[in-house]
């Protein structure tokens, strides 16, 4: 009888961490975009996120060649440092193998914009990740969706995508992949020439 054959352990280089709140009430809000990023990269690549730790569900896998671990907090969007910080650690990775994406208000929904590093703009979830990591120099993607809203902030990035929407969304997640593909096989300046180009 043979044995079936255990998966080799992944030598992670790459954090990829989507950015949203728990639950599913919050499922296909403008704030979650970046649960609906991974969700993508991990369906493309066949990686489960199967394992829960440090307060996050997330999985590893290959893409391009290097290893990554994918990763959607389970805590909520202001508390995100609380689960990439001890994951950091258990990986022995420095901030500038994390990548972050999230939501961006700044950005016009069909958007998206790669940085090596830059500020919180505001966002909560960058908060939180500065605050527990000690730094802002980390790659993050930000994913733009910003429309014509009448609402508050608050009212605005926690409603779902309007159905017309999104068909620019499921082509910004494509476009996303590419991106993160890139970055992981030719570093972040490449990345940026795919993502950043209009």
């Amino acid at each position: 009888m043979f044995r079936k054959k255990s998966p080799e352990p992944v030598n992670v280089e790459w954090l990829i961490i989507g950015l949203g709140n728990p639950g599913p009430e919050y499922s296909g809000t403008r704030h979650n975009i970046g649960f609906e990023v991974i969700d993508a990269v991990a369906d493309k690549y066949r990686i489960k996120l199967d394992k829960a730790k440090h307060k996050s569900r997330y999985g590893l896998g290959v893409i391009e060649g290097s290893g990554v671990c994918l990763v959607k907090p389970m805590t909520f969007m202001n508390l995100s440092g609380q689960a990439v910080a001890p994951l950091l650690k258990e990986f022995g990775l420095k901030p500038d193998r994390l990548l972050i994406v999230a939501d961006e208000l700044d950005l016009p929904l069909g958007r998206l914009q790669l940085k090596p590093k830059g500020g919180t703009a505001g966002h909560n979830g960058h908060k939180s990740i500065k605050a527990l990591i000690g730094t802002e120099d980390y790659p993050r993607l930000r994913f733009g969706i910003n429309s014509d809203r009448k609402e508050e902030t608050i009212d605005f990035v926690l409603s779902k995508f309007h159905p017309e929407e999104r068909p620019d969304i499921q082509q910004l997640l494509r476009k996303a992949i590419t991106g993160i593909e890139t970055l992981v096989e030719q570093g972040i300046e490449r990345a940026q020439n795919v993502v950043n180009e209009s």
